[in-house]
């Protein structure tokens, strides 16, 4: 019983951020469809807008209308987080943001590919494919993973060239 919750508390910031994230994926995309048109951008002539688009596909709406093959590559991805999460000897508050982040974003999309068969995006910069909350919050979290994994990498490397470096 205890062991449960240890787990439970450990667990608890990394479901947390991804309770969070999916609340404001959904949240946000909810307002997107309810006020704007398919294509509507607001404020039509600013560098940043809102923009309401639809994407069956993949990132820059790469292998659209692949609906069935994303489900379950998120699915796939979702249980990967979880088991990348369980099976770390221990990990940090940074890791668990960054999980957090990755497991919010890739329910939020699964969400939307679910119910409607494709993603709502609309952050609009012009200047880069039309995105959402969930999108950011992945792109955020695999950028903190990398940064973890490449630290991490340095720091070992530097302990193993240097084992009297830690006393």
């Amino acid at each position: 019983m205890l062991d449960l919750m240890s787990r439970m508390r450990t667990n608890a910031p990394l479901f947390l951020i991804a309770g969070v994230i999916l609340l404001a994926d959904q949240a946000s995309k909810l307002w997107v469809r309810t006020n704007l048109f398919p294509g509507q951008s607001v404020p039509a002539e600013w560098p940043v807008r809102l923009t309401h688009v639809t994407n069956s596909g993949a990132a820059f709406g790469l292998l659209p209308a692949q609906t069935t093959f994303f489900i379950l590559v998120a699915a796939v991805v979702i249980v990967l987080i979880l088991l990348y999460d369980r099976i770390l000897p221990q990990s940090g508050p940074l890791l668990k943001i960054s999980l957090g982040l990755q497991l919010g974003g890739a329910v939020g999309n699964l969400v939307d590919r679910v119910r409607y068969g494709y993603v709502v995006d609309f952050f609009d910069l012009q200047v880069w494919p039309v995105f959402n909350v969930a999108d950011a919050s992945i792109v955020v979290g695999v950028a903190i993973l990398f940064y973890l994994l490449v630290f991490s990498e340095k720091t070992s490397a530097r302990k193993h060239e240097n084992p009297q470096a830690e006393s």
